[in-house]
């Protein structure tokens, strides 16, 4: 009987598996309000932070890779840019448009600044304040595709508007003790440079998981 049970449940599971999973149209776009988990192409892992600060240049918190899709320290919500009016929850991300992504746990928005990154010696990226903003918490969406809004699942890069340099991370760059495994995340001066191909590999982000709204009435 339990082999049976075994049996079905597996059975059961692939026919899942083999299904296409549909994404509603009505919750296709990235919104005002989303929160989401950002996919790197490359490598897989997930954008992440937490409350573990740089022991060198800024030591405002790491912003680092993280190899699994289900730790909730990934979780970015999407603001409106700095200086732009509040936006309402559930308006579509125009490609094009600038956002800032506030960490769910730690309340501090994704930022840069000309401070160098520990292992790399690129442009550190981190999460700076949980009750100050300023320009450089502001993000350009860059769309790969030909959509007109940032879509779930579809390329995008993400371009510093005060640096015009690209958020990336390679699987070259790895940190050991306290955060054994995770990737360093820092901006790709040779894409943002000359363009290359490799580089721009290294720039491309997606967003998988997260809690999506529809277009407000």
């Amino acid at each position: 009987m339990k082999l049976l049970l075994f049996t079905l449940l597996g059975m059961l599971a692939l026919s899942y598996a083999a299904e296409d999973y549909i994404i509603e149209e009505e919750f296709s776009n990235i919104s005002c309000g989303s929160s989401i988990k950002l996919k790197h192409g490359s490598s897989g892992y997930r954008l992440h932070s937490h409350s573990i600060a740089y022991g060198s240049g800024s030591g405002q918190n790491s912003v680092t890779g993280f190899p699994n899709g289900d730790d909730p320290n990934s979780y970015f919500v999407v603001y409106e840019a700095f200086g732009d009016k509040q936006c309402r929850r559930g308006v579509p991300i125009e490609c094009g448009g600038t956002v800032r992504l506030k960490h769910l746990e730690t309340k501090r928005f994704l930022h840069s600044h000309l401070h160098t990154s520990p292992l790399s010696n690129q442009q550190e990226v981190s999460c700076y304040s949980d009750t100050l903003s300023d320009t450089g918490d502001n993000w350009k969406v860059v769309c790969l595709g030909s959509e007109k809004m940032w879509k779930r699942e579809k390329e995008v890069r993400l371009q510093h508007v005060v640096t015009s340099k690209y958020l990336s991370c390679s699987k070259s760059h790895q940190f050991r003790h306290p955060i054994p495994g995770q990737l360093e995340i820092v901006f790709d001066s040779e894409f943002a440079i000359a363009g290359a191909s490799t580089a721009s590999a290294d720039t491309k982000w997606t967003v998988e998981e997260g809690i999506f709204f529809g277009i407000p009435e």
